[in-house]
């Protein structure tokens, strides 16, 4: 079976937010050039008690408040919390102590993910993340008849370019 790189992150997007499923979109905002808002995206959120903290307002009582209130709706739960906890931990031992140790370089203790390698490289990827961010890098052909070389894994060939992205990305 095949993922991808925007599959790959829905799934990863699980485990960076406790257990939620939330839907990934490209878009967030489009503006007319007088500012007037053309469309806004309306996912779901893993925690709306968050979005009421940020906005420094107290939590609707009832669901029709929330509504009201113009916060977004609440994301289902997947995954247990107890299964995040384990696999969040195998997660960021890919980057402590295994495949992905070099990402150790972006000075960061809240990220975790996974490198991939298909049989024969034909491509490679790495898939990570912490709490509020995933990303996904992926190398390799349209073509799966062409390889990319005898060495060239997730974390030699994808995990520098995941690595650049994030240095900026979570400033």
């Amino acid at each position: 079976g095949e993922l991808s790189p925007l599959e790959l992150a829905g799934g990863f997007s699980v485990f960076a937010n406790g257990g939620y499923k939330v839907d990934t979109h490209f878009i967030q905002r489009i503006q007319d050039m007088n500012g007037k808002v053309l469309f806004e995206a309306d996912p779901v959120v893993a925690c709306v008690s968050c979005e009421m903290q940020k906005r420094g307002k107290a939590m609707p009582v009832s669901a029709e408040a929330v509504i009201e209130s113009g916060l977004p709706k609440q994301a289902g739960r997947v995954v247990e919390d107890r299964i995040v906890y384990v696999m969040n931990s195998m997660l960021q031992d890919v980057i402590n102590n295994g495949t992905a140790r070099r990402a150790r370089a972006l000075g960061r203790n809240d990220l975790m993910g996974k490198t991939g390698t298909t049989n024969e490289q034909r491509d490679a990827w790495f898939n990570g993340f912490n709490r509020s961010m995933v990303a996904i890098a992926w190398v390799g052909f349209d073509d799966q008849k062409k390889i990319l070389g005898a060495s060239e894994t997730g974390g030699k060939a994808a995990l520098p370019m995941w690595m650049e992205f994030m240095r900026t990305a979570l400033q």
